[in-house]
């Protein structure tokens, strides 16, 4: 991604950047707002380059961020109503390292509204379209991200990853999608969805870009408390001899063609002298439940500041106090960000705070100690990423059951704080892409990326 050798200028990258982002936005619609002053930077850019000044090591590097990420350039919608019209006076920790490195942000890209979905199809401004088949669903939350790299618009995006939202969407479109160790980079900046799962990762076409995002933006910020010492810097890859294979997760529920995906991939491991461990993890199967549980909580109390008060859309249909506040959260909100409000105001409400928050809770230690055990059998876990290739538009918006079940093999590791990596690994006999899904324990993050550049390999 270095331009500095003079071989590329980041003025012709960013040019070029943009006139695909022109090309391709209004059929995929990808791009809530695009940067028309990116040629500028890039020529400021190519400016230092030439009179010998130092430049940072994404100098002139085209990406996008994740309309949830905070900046001044652009307003930060995260593709609701309700922020429409908001212009940030800070910016994200990690937009702030991205950008003293010289990379240069092309646009914000589309969103599930708060990153509420996994389709896109929950955003205020429309879905975003599928990278290889415009009748189908980009995945979500970080639909535009996905399609903005899969599509070769820029070099890499931001995502952010709550229950598999960048994983999901990097499947469904053949890139590769890093969801880090919880805390292994700051979320100070960034709209907040569920404060003890949410993660900031990337989009990315290989590894090795990877590898250089993560000792760019690891690190611990004094404006996040969760954000962790920079283990990633002081970290070595460790040689991967044993990869695990959840027998729970092998059954008809999963599309054929990811199992035979599968399949492949565990015997070309076995080929290259990788020893495959059959794992047994039955409380997976109440991730699913505890997430839908703990998740809402966190949304309704982190979405409970937006009323219109003090930055945002505000409902001019409201003659009293009590009314602006319940007009300017009914017509900003969208049907799904209602829908996980209310969830989440029930199940903390009196009477109900043990039968399913503590519950849950509960549920998620057992989780967190499951994995535990199985990394002691295995170095690191194979899966799918989504049960099904990327499904039509439409098909799934009305039936948030059907929804919730596409994350069925992507939260577990949010629950538990664990890093993962969507791989490609092909495409279906419709051409749809299809992506699996590497899990490692907590801060092996160096040891993932290392492993899916020796995949690659292959």
């Amino acid at each position: 991604m270095k331009i500095a050798s003079q071989e590329n200028s980041a003025v012709a990258m960013v040019k070029a950047a943009l006139e695909r982002a022109e090309k391709y936005q209004p059929e995929y619609h990808i791009f809530n707002w695009i940067n028309e002053q990116a040629l500028d930077q890039a020529q400021e850019i190519d400016r230092r380059i030439a009179s010998g000044e130092p430049v940072g090591r994404l100098a002139g590097v085209p990406y996008a961020i994740k309309d949830n990420f905070l900046a001044p350039l652009g307003e930060t919608t995260a593709s609701a109503h309700i922020l429409e019209g908001f212009t940030s006076p800070v910016t994200a920790t990690a937009v702030q390292k991205l950008e003293a490195e010289g990379a240069v942000l092309i646009g914000r890209t589309n969103l599930d509204a708060f990153a509420h979905g996994s389709s896109t199809e929950n955003s205020y401004f429309g879905p975003t379209k599928n990278s290889k088949d415009l009748s189908r669903v980009a995945g979500g939350s970080s639909g535009g991200s996905a399609v903005a790299v899969a599509l070769d618009i820029v070099q890499f995006a931001t995502g952010t990853d709550t229950g598999g939202s960048i994983r999901q969407p990097a499947s469904f479109n053949g890139v590769y999608g890093l969801k880090p160790t919880y805390g292994a980079i700051s979320r100070y900046g960034v709209v907040a969805m569920a404060s003890s799962t949410d993660c900031v990762g990337f989009f990315t076409g290989n590894p090795d870009d990877l590898d250089l995002l993560m000792e760019i933006t690891a690190g611990q910020d004094a404006k996040d408390l969760t954000s962790l010492p920079d283990f990633y810097a002081q970290s070595q890859a460790k040689p991967v001899k044993k990869v695990g294979i959840i027998k729970d997760f092998d059954n008809e529920s999963i599309d054929a063609e990811i199992r035979a995906a599968l399949k492949a991939k565990v015997e070309q491991l076995r080929v290259s002298d990788v020893e495959i461990v059959e794992l047994e993890m039955p409380a997976l199967k109440h991730a699913l439940a505890a997430y839908y549980i703990i998740v809402p909580a966190e949304i309704a109390s982190n979405l409970s500041r937006h009323d219109g008060i003090r930055y945002g859309f505000r409902s001019e249909s409201s003659s009293h106090l009590q009314d602006l506040y319940c007009n300017t959260r009914g017509e900003g909100f969208m049907s799904e960000n209602k829908r996980r409000i209310m969830i989440g105001n029930f199940v903390l409400s009196s009477g109900f705070y043990d039968a399913y928050y503590l519950k849950a809770a509960k549920a998620r230690t057992v989780i967190i100690n499951e994995y535990a055990k199985a990394f002691e059998k295995c170095d690191l876990i194979l899966t799918p990423v989504s049960p099904n290739p990327a499904f039509e538009l439409g098909s799934k918006v009305n039936d948030p059951v059907a929804m919730y079940l596409e994350d069925v093999f992507s939260v577990p590791l949010n629950l538990a704080g664990l890093p993962g990596l969507t791989v490609p690994a092909g495409q279906t006999k419709q051409g749809l892409d299809i992506g699996l899904q590497l899990v490692g324990p907590r801060r092996s993050d160096r040891t993932l990326i290392n492993f899916a550049k020796e995949m690659e390999e292959k």
